[in-house]
Formats: structure tokens, sequence, C-alpha cells
């Protein structure tokens, strides 16, 4: 209810509804002038604070997306009025929700509004509406680790709020416990190798046009768009390498292998050369008509992640925008 209170004050759902994206909890956080410092804590991930007033501690050592938590975690305790914390690995390893002997119950709640804060149901709803996703879907890990990128969370802490939101059942989330989140990167990857193995692997389609995606600088994306090119349209590109996009791959998937002249699929695998934000735009559009495509995607991007030492990136800009 904690969580759920905040959201209305803060109007999380509107922003989510008109612009997609996930929950942004620097900004929640810049929003209740609680002070947010992240360092690179020893032995810790996070740390809350109350003498002599409230703050919150963040590791800079850790991924993007635990680095979320983490400060969901701290936001919790102070929403909650809890006595100061200081958190170690354990908040990854507790179960949400669920008191068990030995746990300390101001653990629990600050683990389970940072889950209820991070992925509310109604947000679920907002990324199946949009993506066309329904209950059986998440039986396919691939679309299970694209809405936990989209949430801005790991992949084991989404399947196990699907189960806990009864959107899968217990048979679903068995199946997925085992999955190796590397074995999704290298299918989305096909036969292109990239450094490592530690970046995600953003799948874009024509279903996340006027969205907003969040991730760290060093992530690789599949877009994956169906392509015309029977009637001469081609998704051009060149907009990608001008924003600052090294395409790494670019392939073409036949739809109707059968057909003469069906459409395609054309996937482009891209990768940011520095960190940045900034918006996507192509078109699909014949070479002699340029001005006229048959097709646009535009979205906004976020990839500065992770945070930094210092202040939040939301609350630096803050400062830049009033010096």
């Amino acid at each position: 209810m904690a969580a759920a209170r905040l959201h209305r004050q803060i109007g999380s759902r509107d922003r989510v509804e008109r612009e997609g994206g996930n929950i942004d909890v620097f900004h929640a956080i810049l929003q209740l002038e609680l002070p947010l410092l992240l360092r690179p804590l020893r032995g810790l991930l996070g740390a809350y604070l109350r003498d002599p007033m409230p703050g919150v501690l963040v590791t800079t050592q850790r991924s993007l997306s635990i680095q979320r938590f983490t400060a969901a975690h701290e936001l919790g305790h102070f929403r909650l009025n809890h006595d100061p914390s200081r958190d170690d690995e354990d908040i990854l390893r507790r179960s949400p929700f669920a008191a068990r002997p030995g746990y300390d119950m101001q653990e629990v709640e600050a683990d389970a509004f940072a889950v209820a804060f991070l992925i509310p149901r109604w947000l679920i709803m907002c990324h199946c509406e949009r993506y066309g996703w329904r209950a059986a879907d998440f039986s396919d890990p691939i679309i299970v680790y694209q809405l936990s990128l989209r949430l801005g969370t790991s992949f084991e802490a989404t399947w196990r709020t699907l189960q806990r939101y009864k959107i899968i059942e217990a048979g679903a989330a068995r199946g997925l416990e085992g999955v190796r989140v590397r074995d999704l990167k290298a299918n989305l990857l096909g036969d292109y190798q990239p450094p490592d193995y530690h970046r995600d692997v953003w799948l874009l389609t024509e279903r996340d046009a006027g969205t907003s995606i969040n991730g760290s600088h060093h992530d690789l994306f599949v877009l994956r768009l169906k392509e015309h090119s029977g009637g001469g349209y081609l998704w051009n590109t060149d907009q990608l390498e001008r924003s600052g996009f090294a395409v790494v791959r670019d392939a073409r998937e036949a739809i109707d292998a059968d057909g003469v002249g069906s459409p395609t699929y054309r996937r482009v695998t891209a990768l940011l050369e520095e960190a940045q934000r900034g918006r996507i735009s192509l078109g699909e559009c014949r070479p002699w008509q340029p001005g006229n495509p048959l097709n646009r995607l535009e979205l906004g991007y976020d990839f500065s992640g992770p945070e930094e030492e210092g202040y939040s990136k939301v609350e630096r800009r803050r400062m830049l925008e009033a010096a």
C-alpha cells in the first residue's frame, strides 16, 4: 500500500502510459527530496541513514538493475519510517513477502516495498498491452527476458513476480528457474559474438514506437522490423550510425519462404559506442523517395547506466538545468 500511495503521489502511472519505460526510482527519490549518494561501498549494496537527517547510499559496483532494486529498498526504509539499515547481498537472496525464521521484519518490509514499487501489476499490464503479450507467452523465456529489460529488473525477479501475481503457474515458473540468461542473449544475437555476455540484448520491433527504453551504455540492440523490400521499401539505418550506434550485423529473414515479393524481416544488431541519451528515428522508404516513408520507428532511449559515483544522473541533469 505504501508503494501504491507513492505511485499516486508522483504520477508514475500517467507517465508510463504516456511515454512507456520503467519506474524511475532515482527520479522518485529526487522528487521526495531524499538525499542520495552513490559510492563504491565495501561489502554493502546500500544503506539508509537517519542521523542527522534521512539519506540513502547505493553502491556503484553493481549492475543498473541491482542499483535500482537497492535504491527502491532504501526508499522503502524511508517511506516506512524504519530504523537505519546497512544492507548487503541478503536483500537479493531473501524472498520478498515471505517472513521466515531469522528474518528481520524491517528488511522483509523494505524488500516487499521495492518489488511493489518497481514492478506493480499495472506496469506489467501496460507492457502486455503495448507488446500484445498474453499470460501464455510468458512460458517463452525470451519474452520474460524482454519484459525484465523494460521493467528494469532482473530476469529472476521478473518471473518470480509474474508467479506471485498469478500471471504464470508454478509449472511455468519452474521451467524459467533453470534458464541461463546468457543463452537467451546468444539466441537473440545469432552468429554475432559480443565482446562479453554481461551486456543486455534488447529486441526492438515496431511495437516499441513512441516509447522510451532505459539501460546501460554497453547494451546491444537487435531491431527486427518488417520490410517491404518487394515494393522497393527499405529501412534506412543511417540515422543509427549518425546517433553513435555501431551496426555490427545486418541480415534479413524470410517471412514466407515460398512467396515472391513477400515482406521480410530486417534484423539489425547495433551497439552504442559510448553512454548517451537520445532518440532513434528510422524510416522505411524507397531510396528514391526518402521523404515519403511507408513506416517509421521513433523511440527515446537513455543508455547512460549504470549510475556512477556522486549524485544520480537525474539529479545531475536537474543541477545543470538550474545552473
